[in-house]
């Protein structure tokens, strides 16, 4: 049995934003709906969600993935011969290593049958069309921290921390201020050397919590 700890997810990739993109094969067409989720009920609730808007389609193939770590998969053919929809689908968001993301295919048959490999290549070109559509982001983990200072001293502590790539998420007064930020783990060090040295090591930095954010939205978007 080995005793060596797992090492912490604190990144993940998957899709840029929600969208979608359309292919045709052989007078078939092929939709695909992409759309992120957070759990794998939000991906069931999303699959039922387009079968619904495209109720006049003959399938509604899908897979997900879920998790930081990419614990849960699912794929469905919904009708279509075994492996020649779902998987394919999958193994397209696997290629990419995305997560916290679900795929429908809705299909109108348009008379001219495909066979089992036309039909995956169709399934997977449909995804691979719409993923290139909405690009690919990073979401990484960041600590939430708190500092309560003087309140004299919470103008420079800002600008210091902001200085350092922390997201200062609010300040609030009472007899003293309170500052909230968010950092990613690896820099909670220098925070708190930051916290320290400001204060005069009157202060202390509190982690009261963690969120994911895209990098690219500088923090905008949370989990």
């Amino acid at each position: 049995m080995s005793n060596v700890s797992p090492v912490p997810i604190t990144s993940y990739l998957t899709i840029g934003r929600d969208g979608a993109a359309e292919i045709e094969e052989s007078s078939s067409r092929f939709r695909c709906v992409l759309a992120r989720v957070r759990d794998e009920e939000g991906a069931r609730a999303f699959v039922e969600q387009v079968r619904k808007q495209n109720w006049d389609a003959s399938h509604h193939c899908s897979a997900y993935i879920v998790g930081p770590d990419r614990a849960i998969e699912q794929a469905n053919d919904a009708g279509e011969p075994p492996g020649t929809a779902g998987a394919p689908m999958l193994a397209v968001l696997r290629g990419r290593e995305l997560t916290d993301v679900v795929a429908v295919v809705s299909r109108w048959y348009g008379g001219t049958p495909l066979g089992t490999g036309g039909l995956a290549r169709a399934y997977a070109g449909a995804t691979r069309a719409a993923l290139a559509e909405v690009g690919v982001a990073e979401r990484v983990l960041q600590d939430l921290c708190e500092v309560v200072v003087d309140i004299a001293a919470v103008g420079q502590l800002e600008h210091a921390l902001r200085s350092r790539g922390a997201r200062v998420l609010g300040v609030e007064y009472t007899s003293e201020a309170s500052l909230r930020f968010a950092i990613p783990p690896m820099a909670r060090g220098v925070a708190e050397e930051i916290v320290a040295e400001l204060t005069s090591g009157t202060a202390g930095l509190t982690v009261i919590g963690q969120r994911w954010v895209d990098s690219s939205a500088g923090g905008a978007a949370t989990r």
